[in-house]
């Protein structure tokens, strides 16, 4: 009988994970112009794999999570450390924060605004 209180409340909490799977598309911009950027996402219950693609190349999501409308992930791209996610899905909207181990390169990166990126349809 706990077994099946435990798997019913399991399956609940993962009807409640918002929908991430898919492709989402962002802009940044950089002292060197745009960045286009794509998250490709999918979620099986509350983990969260898969790649982000931009002109620096594809690199694979780290440590993917989702916790309801919250949605946290990392990614290392080379020289810059791990670089982590935030943020929160609301329909086709997704809105996240980048932090920078350290401040980012040299220690004194300011905070970046936050990246909304849009489902791809």
């Amino acid at each position: 009988m706990r077994k099946l209180i435990f798997l019913l409340a399991a399956f609940s909490l993962a009807a409640f994970a918002a929908d991430v799977t898919g492709s989402w598309k962002a802009s940044m911009d950089t002292p060197n112009g745009s960045m286009d950027m794509t998250f490709v996402l999918k979620a099986d219950g509350n983990v969260v794999t898969g790649a982000v693609q931009s002109q620096m190349g594809e690199m694979k999501i780290d440590d993917g999570k989702l916790d309801g409308d919250k949605i946290s992930f990392s990614i290392s791209p080379g020289d810059f450390g791990k670089l982590t996610y935030t943020g929160t899905i609301k329909g086709d909207e997704m809105t996240l924060t980048m932090g920078f181990p350290g401040g980012g390169p040299g220690g004194d990166m300011p905070a970046m605004p936050p990246l909304v990126a849009k489902r791809a349809k």
